[in-house]
């Protein structure tokens, strides 16, 4: 297990994120608002969390949706995933989109996105003139599937 320090604005109410149960890869990430904040189909906003982490070096924190807000209400993160890098100490905001039919209304303590806690590797790119072959080559999007 890895150690993430965390400041929360706990007096405002802030929720340390928690893993709801023992397999579970994330930890749930609550919003805290002073008052709910509705999205409309199709707009975004951004949700303050009132949480501040010291990520250890190497180590990076992805924020991805809720399947449940995503299967029922059509809620997800825009940015998914969404990196916070070890040298970021600002507060955690959320990105959601409502790319539902329905206006989504967003209470303090709601839980709005988990979090992965991830390692890091870092590239070494290196300029060349030539890459190698490969049976793919340059084919893109949709390029793998059936002819």
């Amino acid at each position: 297990m890895n150690k993430v320090d965390i400041k929360c604005i706990a007096q405002n109410g802030a929720v340390i994120p928690q893993y709801k149960t023992k397999g579970a890869a994330g930890a749930d990430i609550c919003a805290l608002l002073e008052n709910s904040i509705t999205i409309k189909p199709f707009e975004r906003a951004m949700i303050p969390t009132g949480l501040f982490f010291e990520i250890p070096v190497g180590y990076e924190i992805q924020v991805r949706p809720r399947s449940g807000l995503a299967a029922k209400n059509g809620v997800t993160v825009l940015n998914t995933p969404g990196t916070i890098d070890s040298d970021y100490r600002g507060e955690v905001k959320v990105i959601l989109i409502n790319l539902g039919k329905e206006d989504f209304v967003i209470n303090n303590g709601d839980r709005i996105a988990q979090m992965i806690v991830a390692p890091v590797t870092i590239g070494n790119f290196i300029k060349t003139d030539k890459l190698s072959e490969t049976e793919r080559g340059e084919g893109g999007f949709g390029s793998t599937g059936k002819k």
